[in-house]
């Protein structure tokens, strides 16, 4: 947990909070009576913490920025993919506490599991040293400039983000529409809605009717993702 501490950053009062981020709940019910919890909770938590510290950060930097385009990029910061590449620049996978079938199966080196625990790792250093600290770490860890970037460029292509999403599972028919269009010929704003089996999951606009899908299909991730 020390050469955890060093990675973080951050000196725990209280190291047993570290500890309990790590188990994961196949690890918890192989050792059930014996005092063990699963990360679940913490990561419930610091998912909060997470989304408070990032949507504050995109406020105060981007004062110019509509919600929409706010809500698409926090959802981008604080998916899970973001938050795996977090993990490996930590090595927080070799800390892990698995059961022994997660433990065959990967499962240090699979994503959701690795996001998940980053998200605790943020709630134990908040309930440890209160939201300046978990403010402190998530800023050095996930927002800058650098990351913000990366994950501009993902956002550009929200569209194939999409499919590779719905794609996950079978029969899925994913059609984008156009619903609108206003202002002069020089300076027109197209309005597009994305479908998921002729279930409306995203608007968006844009100066161009592929801008506008692309600002949809953006919509639809961040709503999938927060049903996750």
């Amino acid at each position: 947990m020390k050469t955890l501490e060093e990675r973080l950053g951050y000196c725990f009062r209280d190291r047993q909070l570290l500890e309990a981020a790590m188990y994961h709940s196949s690890y918890a019910n192989e050792h059930r009576g014996s005092g063990v919890h699963s990360n679940e909770r913490m990561e419930f938590l610091g998912d909060a913490v997470l989304g408070l510290v990032t949507g504050e950060y995109l406020y105060r930097e981007h004062p110019d920025a509509p919600e929409g385009d706010l809500t698409r990029i926090r959802a981008a910061l604080v998916c899970e993919e973001s938050l795996y590449e977090v993990a490996q620049s930590l090595g927080l996978g070799k800390y892990l506490k698995l059961g022994r079938g997660e433990e065959s199966g990967g499962g240090r080196e699979r994503p959701s599991i690795l996001a998940d625990a980053v998200e605790s790792v943020f709630a134990a250093v908040y309930l440890d040293g209160g939201l300046e600290a978990a403010r402190a770490l998530i800023h050095r860890v996930l927002l800058d400039r650098e990351q913000e970037e990366a994950v501009e460029r993902r956002r550009r292509d929200c569209k194939t983000a999409l499919q590779e999403l719905v794609q996950q599972r079978a029969n899925q028919e994913l059609r984008y529409e156009l619903v609108g269009a206003s202002g002069p010929d020089h300076a027109k704003v197209f309005t597009c809605r994305v479908t998921l089996n002729g279930r409306e999951f995203g608007r968006g606009e844009g100066r161009s009717k592929k801008e506008a899908e692309q600002a949809a299909a953006g919509a639809a991730l961040a709503y999938l993702q927060a049903r996750k």
